[in-house]
């Protein structure tokens, strides 16, 4: 399935390194390259309008990417991480002080619904065991759903509610399509999240955010899990994380795979055949020619489709393609907007500053 990609057919689209103990030496880097311009400490490591990204929110989350691997990071990979870390934090101070302009904080009572749906399949004693595993508090996890919802309401107010797909511009696409609605044989739509253990320079997600290593592709599926079980949507973290290059940029769909083809994929086949519409799979790993591990996968199970003609009459088809539109419209428009906030914002990265000057680059 990573490499072959059927023919799309839109009809039903979706209903929606290593644990590191740092070197001493990285560790005197940081802390002696932290005093940057303007820095009012060797705790803070960068500003977002003035707001205060510390060290040791970065810290937390390092360890929960990197903590109980076999090996330790290389100099450049510890500072790499950190910095992707420390980016995707500066996004998300960028929007939660949009959140606070337009009054769109997540309530208390949404934090809870939210954490009662994902507490749901587990006891007491298992979910406490999934957090102590990802080294994160319940706290910390409340607080990951809080900035997941109010994200998200941000982004439902100033982008998708600006989205408008109309009639003429689904019969347009119907019609320049009409082929694709004709299934010779049960279809499954699907999309996916690859994370291999070989960096490939090929990737290209929003994030450019790539697993190192074996250990490292371990840590950045169970962080990409998190992100799913925390309410983010599965299209916009593929989007960001993906390693498909073919699929990242849409979300990680995979558009509609023939029955016949799936049976080929017997892990993928009985991993889907447990799902129903819209729910998705836990990481499937692969192996290699010499059954080394070679990556994870997560596949979501969009719809699954009868054989036959779907006609434009069909108020299914007509939703189907007026989704897929959506989307696509959609995730430009997130795209531009982040970049366009991103100018707006006045971001200071000590830990950045710090970088290139221990290197003589600046």
């Amino acid at each position: 399935m990573q490499g072959k990609r059927e023919k799309r057919c839109p009809w039903t689209a979706r209903c929606s390194a290593a644990c590191a103990v740092l070197a001493i030496a990285v560790v005197l880097l940081l802390l002696a390259g932290a005093c940057g311009k303007g820095q009012a400490g060797p705790d803070v490591l960068a500003k977002v309008n003035g707001r205060k990204i510390v060290r040791s929110e970065v810290d937390k989350y390092y360890r929960n990417q990197t903590e109980g691997s076999p090996q330790s990071p290389s100099e450049e990979q510890a500072q790499s991480l950190r910095l992707s870390i420390l980016r995707e934090l500066i996004d998300n101070e960028i929007l939660m002080q949009r959140a606070e302009k337009l009054g769109l904080m997540a309530t208390d009572e949404e934090v809870e619904s939210k954490l009662n749906t994902v507490k749901a399949p587990y006891t007491k004693e298992e979910f406490d065991q999934r957090l102590k595993d990802r080294k994160i508090t319940l706290d910390d996890f409340r607080r990951d759903i809080r900035r997941s919802i109010t994200i998200e309401k941000v982004l439902n107010k100033d982008v998708s509610s600006k989205v408008n797909i109309g009639d003429a511009d689904v019969a347009a696409y119907y019609n320049q399509h009409k082929a694709e609605f004709n299934l010779i044989e049960p279809q499954y739509h699907l999309a996916q999240i690859l994370v291999t253990s070989q960096p490939n320079p090929q990737v290209r997600n929003l994030k450019n955010d790539k697993a190192q290593n074996e250990a490292d592709a371990r840590k950045k599926v169970q962080m990409i899990m998190h992100r799913l079980e925390s309410g983010e949507d599965f299209a916009v973290v593929a989007a960001n994380y993906s390693e498909q290059p073919e699929t990242s940029a849409n979300g990680g769909d995979l558009g509609f795979i023939p029955e016949s083809s799936l049976k080929s994929d017997r892990q993928a086949a009985e991993a889907i055949s447990k799902l129903k519409a819209g729910q998705y799979s836990p990481p499937l790993p692969g192996g290699d020619a010499n059954r080394k591990l070679a990556g994870f996968r997560i596949i979501r199970l969009i719809s699954r489709e009868t054989a036959g003609q779907r006609e434009m009459s069909d108020p299914r088809v007509q939703q189907a393609i007026r989704t897929q539109l959506r989307e696509r419209r959609e995730q430009l428009l997130r795209t531009a907007y982040y970049e366009s906030l991103r100018n707006e914002a006045k971001v200071e990265n000590y830990l950045a500053d710090s970088i290139l000057k221990s290197s003589g680059a600046q």
